[in-house]
């Protein structure tokens, strides 16, 4: 667990986007970063700014990945046939965690992962308290039978704030889900610009 956990609305000032898109962030009212100067700071960003910062929005939507989890991701992205880029966000959103922010299961996707860590979460019938397990399309995913009255799932799924993606099935009644496919890029509904060919020229310099 990382120490931003806490102040996890603080990153959406300093990466100076509603990286979410939820109507609490303090964004919304104040659009500049955090610290006395923050709103006094200004320069052309280099070219090694603008892939870091492509790199810091991508890991935290994704629950503020640490940086050694994240460089593994990217390696193993490197690493499959096809685009490195639509590996590495196929990657990200096979993670158990994504998956049960998607569906809806949970509000926030650090919520998602705590879910999975306190053992609510069911993989092919076995529990998976592993958030970062990667999700196969023929894998089926539940809520336990004793977890599913959880008020934060009810009021997740409840929620118009967002709506879940075609590349996922959800069955509502029986709280179950299935990865349909591996999304592509462009499918995906980041609620910001994301750019991760620029998360890969980062690692690739």
């Amino acid at each position: 667990m990382t120490k931003r956990l806490k102040s996890k609305h603080k990153v959406d000032r300093r990466l100076k986007v509603n990286l979410w898109g939820r109507p609490k962030s303090p964004f919304n009212s104040r659009a500049y970063p955090p610290g006395q100067h923050g709103q006094s700071k200004k320069g052309k960003p280099t070219d090694y700014g603008i892939q870091l910062q492509a790199k810091q929005k991508l890991k935290s939507y994704y629950g503020n990945i640490n940086e050694r989890q994240f460089r593994n991701i990217y390696r193993k992205a490197l690493s499959k046939r096809g685009d490195t880029t639509e590996n590495l966000i196929g990657i990200l959103e096979r993670r158990l965690d994504t998956l049960i922010y998607r569906c809806k299961f949970a509000p926030t996707v650090f919520a998602a992962r705590q879910m999975i860590n306190h053992g609510h979460i069911k993989v092919n019938k076995k529990k998976v308290n592993v958030s970062s397990y990667l999700v196969k399309e023929t894998d089926t995913i539940e809520v336990r039978e004793k977890s599913k009255k959880l008020n934060v799932i009810d009021g997740s799924m409840q929620s118009k704030e967002r709506d879940v993606p075609g590349y996922i099935q959800l069955d509502e009644k029986n709280k179950s889900v299935k990865l349909v496919r591996v999304p592509k890029f462009s499918e995906v509904p980041y609620p910001v610009i994301m750019e991760p060919s620029l998360v890969i020229e980062y690692y690739s310099r």
